[in-house]
């Protein structure tokens, strides 16, 4: 039922879940991730518009773009959980959007520069103080910034209603994930002896 490439579900996950395997460090995700996707928003309002929609605020720039990547992405990834993170990036772009046609610039990224703060720290902290392991964007960028959110929906989608793309996908994730983990344990021992 997997796929490979760039849409192998099972493997973003279980690369970005073995970063995030300790419960208070997924809670501190899940808590910050989607405020961060939120507030970036907000800033790249400010981006060029290369189009005026016709409702006053909305523009045709770097934050539609983004949205519409990770919306068709997330879909591609599970249709199910993909078109409400979908559903949820369009909500965080038109609330970004509104947002920051309201503050103007010289406000927004003010309020933008404290909420990233707040929210990076936070989840340096997770990974610092419980998780204890470096986050996922320091060897992968591009995956743990384009998974994050998808990452902590799926988590919630698991744990509250016990969702899966697909029948075994749990399993098998957990199985790629502590395997993981356990190669990581090996290799930082072999570096501290």
């Amino acid at each position: 039922m997997g796929r490979s490439g760039l849409f192998d579900l099972e493997s973003h996950f279980a690369f970005y879940g073995a970063y995030h395997s300790n419960p208070v460090n997924i809670l501190i995700h899940t808590l910050f991730v989607w405020p961060i996707l939120f507030t970036s928003l907000v800033l790249l309002y400010f981006t060029p518009s290369l189009y005026n929609f016709p409702a006053e605020g909305f523009m045709f720039n770097l934050g539609f773009v983004f949205t519409v990547i990770y919306a068709l992405y997330y879909v591609g990834l599970d249709k199910k959980a993909g078109s409400l993170a979908a559903l949820l990036c369009v909500l965080c772009w038109v609330g970004a959007s509104v947002l920051a046609n309201r503050l103007g610039f010289s406000l927004a990224w003010k309020v933008v520069l404290a909420a990233q703060l707040f929210c990076w720290t936070g989840q340096f902290v997770g990974h610092g103080v419980f998780e204890k392991r470096a986050p996922a964007l320091l060897d992968n960028l591009t995956q743990a910034f384009l998974m994050a959110p998808f990452f902590v929906l799926l988590e919630v989608l698991q744990t509250a209603f016990g969702y899966e793309p697909y029948p075994g996908f749990h399993a098998s994730v957990k199985q790629k994930i502590e395997a993981n983990i356990k190669e990581w344990k090996d290799e930082k021992q072999k570096k501290q002896t």
